[in-house]
């Protein structure tokens, strides 16, 4: 199974490169993908996200606009540190003085955010992803974070299976099968530049 998702996540990085959507220094990562921003404005326009107040998001560089959008809607934004070694940080809209660009970044979310001890109640989880099909099945870079910080969100009561479970990605990166195992957790929302996919 883990040869398997390497598998995936070696073709879907340089797929992306050759087609020029990502950059090399992608490969590794949740990759930066063309059309990222606009993934991030298709988002904004659903019922999903007009109807939310806190928004979980990825520190990933892909979500990057995502993170921007919540702070520029004057939403409240909690990010995963990277790696978690330093928890989750909310950072409040009311408190970054228009400098929400900087705010929505890993460095300027530890600059205006506050480290987490409670986790409030979270009306939708943003992640990144190196592929995923359409029965959400999500693939990750390889360390397990993704599903780490979905399972800390409902542990803590901040989520519960009706809250949307969102990715953007590039078309491309949808694929037919992520292979499936007992902890991954699966998506109900995909996002890319051209639409948005939801999964009963």
């Amino acid at each position: 199974m883990k040869m398997r998702k390497n598998i995936i996540r070696l073709m879907i990085w340089d797929l992306m490169v050759k087609k020029g959507v990502s950059r090399y220094d992608s490969i590794g990562r949740i990759p930066c993908f063309t059309g990222s921003k606009r993934s991030a404005e298709l988002l904004k326009t659903s019922k999903e996200w007009i109807n939310s107040t806190t928004i979980f998001v990825s520190p990933d560089t892909a979500q990057i606009s995502v993170r921007e959008n919540v702070l520029i809607d004057g939403k409240n934004l909690i990010m995963a540190s990277p790696k978690l070694l330093n928890g989750y940080i909310l950072i409040n809209p009311s408190i970054i003085e228009g400098n929400i660009m900087e705010a929505a970044t890993i460095n300027g979310a530890f600059k205006y955010g506050r480290r987490l001890e409670n986790i409030p109640k979270v009306d939708m989880v943003v992640e990144g992803s190196v592929a995923v099909d359409l029965l959400g099945v999500r693939l990750g870079k390889g360390g397990g974070y993704g599903d780490r910080e979905i399972s800390f969100l409902q542990e803590n009561d901040a989520i519960d299976n009706k809250t949307p479970l969102v990715t953007t990605v590039h078309e491309i990166q949808i694929i037919n099968e992520v292979p499936e195992e007992a902890h991954d957790h699966k998506l109900n929302m995909l996002v890319t530049p051209e639409r948005i996919l939801r999964i009963d």
